[in-house]
């Protein structure tokens, strides 16, 4: 069993991945770059226990129990008693690989290493540590929001021994979660599905289909998906989105261009939610 969990990178998904395993009962360090980042952070977490007691998803006496059970830091070597890192920095090989290598150097021998990498080979990051940590690299993809949805892809690469797969697969079941294992393939399997599915969406919009607002009632009400396809690309960003169907359309080829639409939004700046204007637009 993992008890004390490090995870890198205090972004939506770093964040809310701490909190669901602070939830569990696991002791976590949280790190980032900046202690702002870190302080705007649990800040968030805070307001996402509060809807999440308000909805009836958690209890109140949860929201003291699970931050007292998250500690805070700018420095990598925090983690260097942890039973398993999770990263989940920036979608961007560069940026994974130098916070493997600083990992590499920090944790323990027998720590269990995980990326939250939601398109990016598994044995490709694997290789930025040693060849002897590599039986204990694995993938772990979390979806968003992490506080509510319930898959983890679990991803061995071509070192990673059965017995990290077993273990990361119970601990995604200790937090919650319901782990499935896939192939370490680009993409995996939810993303090659989601963006194939997002880049026709965008499709209808260019020839004038549907409006994004049509798209998206058409998705909740037709096919009973809990948000549209606009409305989740507004959430997670749309950078983020083509970021990931570039990837996917280098390795696979013309199902997974990007449309015009999508790469004249994001350079417009319109990139969802956070910039208060995307596909929808939003106030202050």
């Amino acid at each position: 069993m993992i008890d004390n969990v490090g995870v890198v990178g205090a972004g939506l998904m770093g964040a809310e991945i701490a909190l669901v395993s602070a939830l569990a009962g696991k002791d976590v360090i949280l790190s980032d770059t900046t202690q702002d980042a870190l302080d705007r952070a649990v800040a968030k977490l805070a307001t996402v226990l509060d809807k999440g007691i308000q909805r009836g998803f958690f209890r109140e006496e949860q929201k003291a129990e699970a931050l007292g059970r998250i500690r805070t830091s700018v420095d990598l070597a925090a983690h260097a008693d942890r039973d398993l890192v999770i990263e989940a920095v920036f979608e961007n090989e560069d940026v994974k690989a130098a916070v493997f290598r600083q990992l590499d150097t920090i944790c323990k021998p027998d720590a269990y290493i995980a990326s939250n990498t939601s398109t990016i080979s598994i044995t490709t990051l694997a290789s930025y540590v040693a060849a002897e940590r590599r039986v204990n690299f694995v993938g772990t993809h979390f979806f968003s929001p992490v506080s509510r949805m319930k898959l983890v892809e679990v991803i061995p690469g071509i070192d990673t021994g059965d017995g990290t797969v077993g273990v990361a697969m119970d601990f995604c079941r200790e937090i919650g979660k319901t782990p499935i294992r896939v192939k370490d393939v680009v993409g995996f399997a939810v993303n090659r599905m989601l963006h194939v599915f997002m880049i026709e969406a965008v499709r209808l919009v260019e020839e004038g289909v549907c409006t994004p607002e049509e798209v998206d009632i058409a998705c909740k009400l037709g096919l009973g998906h809990p948000v549209g396809p606009f409305e989740l690309n507004d959430a997670v960003s749309n950078s983020l989105s083509l970021q990931a169907q570039e990837i996917l359309f280098n390795a696979y080829g013309e199902r997974f261009r990007p449309r015009p639409l999508m790469k004249q939004m994001v350079k417009a700046g319109y990139n969802g939610k956070k910039a208060g204007r995307g596909w929808y637009r939003y106030g202050k």
